[in-house]
């Protein structure tokens, strides 16, 4: 494992396999943010699967580990998903232009998006498709660790890059009523690692950033970020 040059090492202690494992001190945090995707809930197979399979739909064959390698290049290489100054009813239409771009870029990348005669309309089923329970699942220990969390008087909030459509996944999950809080980049401005982000959550609780923790499954947006900004980061380095 390595690190970003500058960044602190990740100490054996802060880096667990699930949420369950990971020890409440005498003196618990006076609040718990985690993150979403990769933490409390997972993809069903792969997004390519999915692309793929959506594509389908469209009469587009397409292989879908090569789809799932042209979108993880196509989202890493992309601007953060946050929108400085946008006014908040224009937020879910930036939001979809940006994902739409990501999607355009991981057909191209793979030679198929001339060969779809309405992008538009696959790419609002892709889009509508990751706001259903289908497309996720949640980790086994995510339920009883923030039922034991909550039942010890911790409020606990999200903190995540996802996008407004988080809220509906949450519902659908079964997953809002854990939270007292749910801060997300788009909305925000600003995405993780940039410590704005943390900033705005801790405000919510009226909480200094010592006593609280973040953990999430990136060890660069999560776990460095949350200590950078100056948080307890705990990295949830989940077996895949």
């Amino acid at each position: 494992m390595s690190t970003a040059p500058g960044f602190p090492a990740v100490p054996p202690t802060d880096h667990y396999a699930t949420l369950a494992e990971i020890p409440l001190p005498a003196t618990p945090p006076q609040v718990i943010f985690v993150d979403a995707v990769g933490t409390l809930f997972g993809i069903q197979g792969s997004v390519g699967a999915i692309y793929a399979a959506i594509a389908a739909e469209f009469g587009i064959e397409a292989s879908a580990p090569a789809l799932n390698s042209a979108f993880f290049a196509s989202f890493q290489s992309s601007s953060a998903a946050a929108f400085p100054g946008v006014a908040a009813a224009e937020i879910p239409q930036q939001e979809y232009r940006w994902w739409r771009a990501i999607a355009a870029q991981t057909f191209q990348r793979v030679g198929l998006l001339d060969q779809i005669s309405d992008f538009e309309a696959l790419f609002t089923e892709l889009y509508h498709h990751f706001a259903t329970a289908t497309p996720w699942y949640l980790y086994p220990d995510v339920i009883p660790t923030l039922q034991s969390w909550l039942a010890q008087g911790i409020p606990l909030g999200i903190l995540s890059n996802f996008d407004s459509r988080l809220y509906t996944v949450l519902e659908v999950l079964g997953l809002r009523p854990y939270f007292a809080t749910i801060t997300i980049s788009t909305e925000v401005g600003s995405a993780k690692p940039q410590p704005q982000v943390f900033q705005v959550a801790l405000a919510k609780h009226q909480c200094p950033a010592a006593a609280a923790w973040h953990i999430g499954d990136s060890l660069r947006e999560d776990y460095v970020a949350a200590q950078m900004a100056g948080l307890r980061g705990i990295w949830l380095n989940r077996p895949e």
